[in-house]
């Protein structure tokens, strides 16, 4: 033997060894297919079986049912006991499963009784009054239930060794509105086994009542034979008592089903080898086939899902045929929930659904396709809102049939942003280039406005030293007091410009105890004349011995005044009405308990003052109070945009907080806190 033959030998020894297993298996397989069905048959009668042990269990008791009604009707014909023996003895008659028929009264004594004619006297052997208590039990439970119940079954014994099982069943007599007695029916178990069922169920089989335990308690036919046999149990459910009802079939042997079956496995399983030897080749080269396509399949999903740009296929009636799973987290919903969806598509905003159908009419009519792309809005399944830029292409088969339309969709969502971040960089640059201008500005009118202060304010003392020497006069005197006021006005104004410098400079700020009274005060003259002007009242409500305010007077006078000007600004002439009472511009002050102190040895809340200034005009709208307090942003011609931005500053570096509210009946309310005199700010 050369060493060239022993691969061959080791192949053909394996190949014999899996047809020997093959064979192995095929004889196992028809074993096992003959051992199923013959178990398939037994199951099947022992099924068959079981239905008519219910069957005849069910025919048992549907007599008992029938039988009841015979009796109920037995009293309504015969209401004396002399009158009621003929129809009992007749009904007797027609039913051999009653041994006995008694009518009692409601004490149990006996009022009338018969026996069947088809056996001996019952009293014979024993005395009947021995088989009360059974009686007596099923009559309570007749009483109670109110309809007809039975007792457990006895045992009646009878000349020669021999007895009987039977069983009592009551049925209260009641005539209209008065109880009648009880009427007692004494059942023979195997009557029952022999008149109630079908005969039809009982042939070639044997019936019987049982114990819980498998004791025969009566027997009316037998198996013949001695075959082993199948057995099926039912429970005959009365009122009162339930028996076990045992029917026994004999087992069918051989058959010519488990035959058949085995000849056809055997045929099926030679043909079968014969096809896998046909088939062997034809797997191996499907297997071949199908892992070049699973490669390829796997090689393109993998390119699909490592994508952020999704794709989507429409056929050309534009229902969605393929997503992936780039697309399918743009716009939130599952593959399942966008494959088969048509026009309008899932993900259109409501709003544009007209447009964007003649959009897709256009691209579904054949027309030139962008290849550039075009811009679209879409929708995510929670309602945002989101731009795209979708380019489209035809979809061709292998037979270069175009079935469809690829689209490639990008999310500009980030690009919007990085340019909405863009945009708003350069808008803050532009801001703080006009700050730094309004910052110079200030500086230079802080400088170039003291002297012409100063001189207004010398040429007022000299003016008022002037009028020392005129006499005592009317005139001299209002004279006098307005040289007064364009003097205290004049040092005013120096000092809010000082005040406007350091603020811009960011120099430290001199915080002193000031009365909300004097900050009201003032400014107070200003005020009057604006309200007197636009025929506006000006209300101030200071409360007594409200708390003095840490703050800088000049900074917080401002904010009152320039709150109290756009106050009266918001109420123009003629709105509200003059009539309506609401023109009327209210400046107060209250004490509160604002901002937890979290300093070690401080007290738990701090104490603050609380301004308010109310006016009644129209209020604003949602999109000017989102913008209230940005810089350079101002709803009138000639403002320019930085007064509440300001006086936002401003509070917040004493501290406190600045708001605003919607007024009732009509108008805004500002509010501002002030920390008490009291408390001390940390550096």
């Amino acid at each position: 033997m050369t060493p060239a033959a022993l691969p061959g030998q080791g192949l053909r020894s394996r190949r014999w060894l899996l047809w020997a297993a093959l064979l192995t298996l095929v004889a196992l397989l028809l074993g096992v297919l003959v051992f199923l069905a013959a178990e398939y048959e037994q199951a099947r009668d022992q099924a068959a079986l079981e239905s008519d042990a219910t069957q005849v269990a069910t025919d048992i008791r549907s007599g008992l049912l029938r039988n009841v009604q015979t009796l109920q009707s037995l009293h309504s014909v015969s209401p004396t006991p002399d009158s009621w023996v003929l129809p009992a003895t007749e009904l007797l008659n027609a039913h051999r499963e009653i041994m006995r028929l008694e009518w009692r009264d409601a004490t149990y004594r006996l009022l009338a009784a018969r026996d069947t004619p088809f056996r001996g006297h019952l009293a014979g052997y024993l005395e009947r009054d021995q088989f009360l208590p059974e009686m007596r039990q099923a009559c309570e439970s007749a009483r109670r239930l109110s309809g007809p119940a039975f007792s457990a079954s006895y045992f009646w014994p009878m000349s020669g060794g021999q007895g009987m099982e039977l069983m009592e069943m009551c049925l209260p007599v009641v005539r209209p509105g008065e109880p009648m007695g009880f009427l007692v029916a004494t059942y023979t178990l195997p009557g029952l086994l022999a008149e109630l069922p079908g005969r039809s169920l009982l042939r070639d089989r044997g019936l019987a009542f049982t114990e819980p335990d498998g004791t025969r308690l009566a027997l009316h036919s037998t198996v013949q034979g001695s075959q082993r046999s199948l057995s099926a149990s039912a429970l005959l459910d009365l009122p009162g008592h339930t028996l076990m009802l045992r029917l026994e079939s004999p087992r069918r042997t051989g058959g010519l089903f488990p035959n058949v079956l085995t000849a056809v496995v055997g045929a099926l399983s030679l043909a079968l080898l014969a096809v896998l030897a046909l088939f062997g080749r034809d797997m191996r080269r499907r297997q071949r086939a199908e892992l070049e396509v699973a490669e390829a399949l796997a090689f393109r999903k993998a390119m699909e899902n490592s994508l952020v740009t999704g794709l989507r296929a429409r056929g050309l009636d534009g229902r969605v045929t393929y997503v992936n799973p780039a697309f399918c987290q743009m716009v939130g919903l599952a593959p399942e929930q966008l494959i088969g969806t048509g026009l309008p598509a899932p993900w259109w905003p409501p709003e544009l659904v007209d447009e964007y159908q003649q959009r897709q009419a256009v691209r579904l009519a054949g027309q030139t396709l962008p290849r550039e792309g075009y811009e679209s809005v879409f929708q995510r399944s929670d309602g945002t809102r989101f731009p795209v830029l979708i380019i489209e292409a035809p979809l061709i088969d292998a037979q270069g049939v175009q079935t469809g339309f690829m689209s490639a969709i990008l999310d500009l969502t980030e690009q919007r942003r990085v340019e909405e971040l863009n945009r708003a960089s350069q808008d803050r640059l532009q801001a703080t280039a006009r700050l730094a201008t309004v910052g110079e500005m200030a500086s230079l009118l802080s400088h170039e406005l003291n002297q012409p202060l100063a001189a207004i304010a010398s040429y007022a003392t000299g003016t008022l030293n002037l009028l020392q020497d005129v006499p005592e006069t009317p005139v001299r005197a209002d004279l006098a007091l307005a040289m007064q006021r364009i003097s205290e006005q004049a040092e005013r104004a120096g000092r809010v410009i000082k005040s406007v410098a350091d603020f811009v400079r960011r120099r430290e700020q001199v915080h002193e105890p000031v009365a909300p009274q004097s900050l009201v005060d003032a400014i107070a003259p200003l005020l009057a004349l604006q309200a007197k002007k636009l025929g506006i009242r000006l209300q101030v409500r200071m409360p007594a011995g409200i708390s003095a305010v840490l703050c800088d007077r000049t900074m917080v006078e401002q904010v009152l005044l320039n709150l109290a000007r756009n106050g009266m600004q918001a109420m123009p002439e003629g709105d509200p009405p003059q009539q309506s009472g609401l023109r009327v511009l209210t400046l107060s002050a209250r004490q509160t308990r604002l901002h937890a102190d979290t300093r070690p040895g401080g007290p738990a809340r701090r104490l603050w003052v609380e301004f308010s200034v109310t006016d009644h005009g129209q209020g604003m709208s949602a999109e000017v109070q989102a913008q209230l307090f940005t810089p350079f942003f101002t709803t009138k011609s000639e403002g320019m945009g930085l007064g509440l931005s300001l006086c936002r500053t401003v509070i917040e570096q004493h501290g406190g907080a600045l708001n605003h509210e919607a007024a009732q009946p009509r108008g805004t309310v500002f509010r501002f806190t002030l920390p008490a005199a009291g408390f001390v700010l940390p550096t």
